[in-house]
């Protein structure tokens, strides 16, 4: 059965052969969806002109998250040098790498609001001793927060800082809410897997509330929709919510889901990065942020 928010039944698979896929955007000019083999330390574009794949950077400082700012730049998240940075046409800028003097964990996902601010969330999931995605190190500030970057002042702050692991993160369309996923349990038994959501003005973040603990598995990236819908991965799906946590459909995929992207050439193809694999499904909607560039 089709549904409401899908196009199409057929969930296809457009890449392979990733340890674990991470990090998608669609970049509008070239068209390619660009995203992460993080374990890898490589970063791979999906051309929808031709349909072949392509290793973008094989050194990638272990790359995860990324959007494009409002002059539609790749901005990212770099767990093995541990900062947020530009990508222009693979020239390294690093935006921010620490706060108050101490370096961050290791960046995982990031967003950037129609102000220019860039909010992303800092893990340790880079410097965890396996070193799988990073190097391993000791954490410096002693916590694991959610910050905002103000480009046009150079201001790093701290916003969020009650969450166990933030992971992904992403606004409303209106951008007075800021949802984040938390994924503490990973390494920590009994700690969150949830979807907490924290109403923002002017920069600053009021005390969160969680919106749903999405099982199996838990949530890892996220995005909106322009409807105001969550839409989650998980270890099973992509599941979408309501903005008040009513699951309003399942979408099954073969492997654990990471993260999700909108784009395509009227930007409601939705692109699932999924353990070894890009896949895209067809829908009816686009990214909550084609309201905030109208």
């Amino acid at each position: 059965m089709v549904s409401a928010i899908a196009v199409s039944d057929t969930l296809e698979r457009l890449a392979t052969g990733c340890e674990w896929a991470e990090g998608p955007v669609w970049l509008p000019a070239p068209g390619r969806v660009r995203f992460s083999d993080v374990p890898g330390n490589r970063v791979l574009e999906w051309h929808a002109a031709t349909g072949e794949t392509t290793v973008y950077s094989h050194d990638s400082g272990f790359a995860n998250g990324r959007t494009l700012d409002r002059e539609g730049r790749v901005v990212q998240c770099s767990h093995g040098r541990r900062q947020v940075e530009r990508d222009d046409a693979g020239t390294i800028t690093s935006l921010c790498a620490e706060w108050q003097g101490r370096r961050f964990n290791s960046p995982n996902d990031v967003v950037v609001t129609s102000d220019g601010a860039v909010w992303f969330t800092d893990p340790p999931y880079g410097i965890h001793e396996s070193g799988r995605e990073g190097h391993p190190a000791e954490p410096e500030y002693g916590g694991c927060f959610v910050f905002r970057f103000d480009p046009s002042s150079g201001e790093v702050a701290a916003v969020i800082t009650d969450m166990v692991h933030p992971n992904g993160l992403a606004f409303s369309p209106d951008e007075t809410t800021l949802y984040v996923a938390d994924t503490g349990y990973l390494q920590i038994e009994g700690a969150p897997r949830a979807i907490r959501a924290y109403r923002v003005r002017d920069g600053e973040v009021a005390e969160g509330r969680e919106v749903v603990a999405v099982t199996p598995g838990a949530t890892d990236g996220l995005r909106v929709d322009v409807d105001g819908r969550i839409w989650s991965s998980s270890a099973d799906s992509v599941q979408v919510f309501s903005h008040d946590g009513a699951l309003l459909e399942r979408i099954a995929v073969p492997e654990t889901v990471s993260n999700v992207c909108f784009g395509g050439p009227d930007g409601t193809d939705l692109f699932i990065t999924a353990t070894t694999s890009l896949y895209r499904l067809r829908t009816t909607t686009r990214d909550a942020a084609a309201v905030r560039s109208r």
